[in-house]
């Protein structure tokens, strides 16, 4: 502040222009500090209030471009080969790949992440701004604010770690709405993923929510491919060789049905004998197919293994057990007892048993 010819002295501060402004031209002390308050003040805080507006504005662009780069990842190579190739068809469907949808569900995911994130910050600084441009001093509000945020984290850990887990879920892709995964206790097809909470419905029909923190291993049987792996059970008396043979020759039938075009995406093969169990010969057959597909490859298989190993007179084990029945006879009592000296008793024989009888019992 600097004096003034009279008594009065400067209000405004070093960096109140408006308040200088108005103080060099009336020297009024009260008139300053109210135009500055009127006009200086809003004026600023419109000004911050702008300012974190236009900062969240072009990094909410920004997010938008990442978030379409992602969506499309390797879009217009695909396209210009599909294009080149002549199969303008597959570039128009291309939207509808799995795969595609996968990706652009993900990358709309983590946008709505990054943006809420950065939505949160700009408004928080800006928040502290105001409140430091209205003249008060911030420093205890934010030692305040840490002592509390440091409260409310350690009695919420276990949601902090729940919100961390689905960040990372979401971020590495280990699994998405309409994957078949197994998370432990719970499995299922998943129809939901949060960043808290994950949703599935198992086979039954009942719906699990499980929290991202409490999932400790993800098995994902719907990413990129998955295998049909079949062990077929014949008599040890059987020509493993045929047997191979024939199986190769039903799998390579599936595999070529039209019905299954997709499905099935690579040759089948006979991985060989896999155990001499009790009951007969394991011979495994392996078969790679689409996602999700396996079960009704598999279905479809063992159906047309039984009908083809009918035909070729080949056997299929079934448990036997040999079952030998042996008919234990009472001792015959003696034929002429001693009343002095009775046969002794067992715990659970009575008198009928031990008594003299001219007949054997059954």
């Amino acid at each position: 502040m600097t004096e003034a010819s009279g008594s009065e002295t400067n209000p405004c501060d070093a960096d109140a222009r408006l308040c200088d402004w108005t103080w060099e031209r009336t020297s009024d002390a009260s008139l300053s500090t109210v135009v500055d308050w009127i006009v200086g003040k809003p004026l600023a805080l419109a000004g911050l209030v702008i300012i974190g507006l236009v900062v969240r504005w072009a990094l909410h662009r920004l997010v938008d471009r990442i978030v379409r780069r992602a969506e499309h990842g390797m879009l217009p190579d695909r396209l210009s080969r599909a294009i080149s190739g002549g199969r303008m068809g597959a570039a128009l469907n291309l939207r509808e790949d799995p795969g595609y949808t996968r990706r652009v569900q993900r990358a709309a995911t983590m946008g709505s992440l990054l943006k809420s994130v950065i939505t949160g910050v700009v408004l928080t600084v800006v928040s502290l701004m105001v409140i430091a441009e209205l003249g008060y001093d911030i420093g205890p509000l934010i030692a305040s604010a840490g002592i509390i945020g440091v409260a409310i984290g350690f009695g919420s850990q276990a949601l902090v770690k729940d919100f961390l887990s689905g960040i990372f879920m979401i971020f590495e892709d280990q699994y998405g709405v309409g994957d078949e995964v197994d998370l432990g206790e719970a499995s299922g097809t998943v129809e939901a993923v949060g960043l808290r909470v994950t949703r599935l419905r198992d086979v039954n029909g009942t719906v699990w929510y499980v929290r991202n923190g409490e999932i400790l291993r993800v098995g994902n049987m719907s990413q990129n491919w998955a295998r049909t792996v079949l062990d077929v059970g014949v008599a040890y008396g059987e020509d493993l060789a045929r047997v191979q043979r024939v199986l190769a020759d039903v799998a390579h039938d599936l595999w070529q049905d039209e019905d299954f075009t997709g499905r099935v995406i690579e040759e089948p093969s006979v991985w060989g004998v896999q155990e001499l169990g009790p009951d007969g010969v394991l011979v495994r057959v392996a078969l790679k197919t689409a996602p999700l597909e396996q079960w009704a490859v598999a279905r479809e298989m063992r159906q047309r293994i039984k009908a083809r190993f009918d035909l070729e007179g080949i056997e299929i084990p079934f448990a036997q057990r040999v079952l030998w029945i042996r008919d234990q006879q009472r001792p015959e009592a003696p034929s002429a007892p001693d009343d002095a000296h009775p046969p002794a008793r067992g715990p659970a024989q009575t008198e009928a048993e031990i008594a003299p009888t001219g007949e054997t019992p059954s």
